[in-house]
């Protein structure tokens, strides 16, 4: 099942196909691509134009969004594959790596899995080079949490407070629990989190909650303050702030995208 896309309309491009092969063929040897296919099994990839439009993609990646090929995908944008907040995320990022002509590692963020269901993932953006050392896109992998744990490994104590937060995060989880069951400072949590994934214990604990709310709003017909109850949240309120910001809809537009596909 294809996931829900913005409305947005997609960037004008006559020959999108036309415009791969220019890309491909400007790609100057150094821009590393064989470095991206040695990272670990399950890994999707990607490269994108200056208008960050695809223009490359592993299966595993257009697949990901209902796409039977590659050529499928060549041409559309984040836009058209992800929810306008996401697909403001993902745009952030490619501007930052194409400015500055710097990677960007592991950047934690959430992303679709198989299912169609926002999961944690771990992304890596490289810029793309012409001959001329002049950047004309950029390329990254992404690889879920679960199967890129073991590049985390140094982060033990990070990976027992993430296991702890999927399992309790229906409950109230405070800051000093959490570090008390890392045998960690809350200082110390606090920069693990931040040097792992970029942002604190409480945002993830947040994105954890939001990924079992839109799990639970694509299947079934639940109200939407059941799903705040089961997904953690204090209210029906505090979940549409929260999935408003996130995900640039509201909890009953997300599930009425799904309902229609069932229906």
């Amino acid at each position: 099942m294809r996931t829900p896309t913005s409305s947005r309309p997609a960037p004008e491009s006559t020959e999108p196909l036309a415009d791969r092969e220019r890309y491909l063929a400007a790609i100057a040897p150094e821009s590393s691509y064989h470095q991206l296919f040695n990272l670990m099994p399950g890994v999707t990839f990607f490269a994108k134009d200056r208008r960050s439009r695809l223009m490359a993609a592993n299966a595993h990646f257009y697949r990901r969004f209902g796409f039977r090929t590659e050529a499928e995908l060549v041409g559309k944008d984040d836009y058209q594959l992800a929810p306008p907040r996401l697909a403001e995320h993902f745009r952030r990022d490619d501007e930052e790596v194409m400015s500055t002509g710097r990677p960007k590692l592991n950047i934690a963020e959430l992303f679709f899995n198989t299912q169609g269901i926002p999961d944690w993932f771990i992304t890596h953006k490289l810029p793309v080079f012409d001959r001329d050392g002049t950047v004309i896109g950029v390329m990254g992998t992404s690889q879920s949490y679960a199967e890129a744990k073991t590049v985390l490994q140094p982060y033990l104590a990070i990976d027992q407070a993430v296991m702890w937060i999927r399992e309790r995060f229906r409950e109230k989880i405070t800051v000093t629990q959490l570090a008390s069951h890392v045998h960690l400072s809350e200082r110390q949590l606090h920069r693990r989190f931040v040097e792992t994934f970029g942002f604190s214990p409480q945002a993830f604990i947040l994105k954890v909650r939001l990924q079992a709310a839109c799990e639970l709003l694509q299947h079934g017909d639940h109200r939407i303050g059941e799903v705040a109850r089961e997904a953690g949240f204090s209210d029906q309120t505090a979940l549409g702030l929260r999935f408003r910001q996130q995900m640039g809809m509201t909890p009953l537009a997300y599930q009425a995208q799904f309902r229609l596909v069932r229906h």
